[in-house]
């Protein structure tokens, strides 16, 4: 596949704040005053440091009960997957759908597409380049829907606490679920998608 020449192969470097291409001698964007860099500096550490960090915290927010329920007198703590079970339970399979999709299908997606397209940029890999640009823009733009969840209890808290004889408070889980979605975001704000098309002949060239 011929692939289009990069601007580094044309003596320029683009602005990743604001697109502009301007000369690679040139220090600062003309346009948004950014610092500009060929490639973002340690962008690969960075991100595996912020991946790493939200895949161990994601394991206390699938088993830590992320919201407490009491319905005349009767106190219950559940997890997410016990929430999702519930609802579906319930009827209410549509909120049962929505926070699978929010808490296990969003974030497993990002932890498998950023693993990957980490693995690939290290090796330098010219497999499937474009696909993988692509794959770096749906992460960015699922990472904006992964904040349902929390969204979602504090909606549940509040439809709780109109009944009299009902309360509802958030736990410990919703926290480090939160903390997640920072992380993974951070994640992919820290990864350089200009390395997916970097390949073994730019070995000698530096990554910053």
């Amino acid at each position: 596949m011929n692939l289009a020449p990069r601007a580094r192969d044309l003596g320029l470097t683009c602005c990743h704040t604001c697109g502009q291409a301007s000369s690679s001698t040139t220090a600062h964007c003309p346009r948004c005053r950014s610092r500009l860099h060929a490639r973002k500096p340690d962008s690969l550490a960075r991100t595996w440091a912020f991946l790493l960090a939200a895949l161990i915290l994601y394991i206390p927010a699938n088993t830590l009960p992320v919201m407490y329920t009491s319905m005349l007198g009767r106190g219950e703590s559940s997890t997410i997957l016990h929430g999702v079970v519930e609802f579906w339970k319930a009827g209410s399979w549509d909120i049962a759908l929505l926070i699978f999709i929010a808490s296990v299908a969003v974030p497993s997606t990002k932890f498998l597409a950023l693993g990957t397209l980490l693995v690939t940029a290290q090796r330098r890999s010219t497999w499937a380049q474009p696909q993988r640009a692509r794959l770096y823009r749906f992460v960015e733009l699922i990472g904006y829907w992964s904040m349902l969840d929390v969204v979602v209890v504090a909606l549940v808290s509040a439809l709780v606490q109109f009944q009299l004889l009902g309360t509802a408070e958030p736990r410990l889980g919703i926290v480090f679920f939160g903390l997640v979605v920072v992380l993974t975001m951070f994640a992919a704000m820290s990864f350089d998608p200009r390395l997916i098309w970097d390949s073994d002949d730019d070995k000698n060239l530096p990554r910053n």
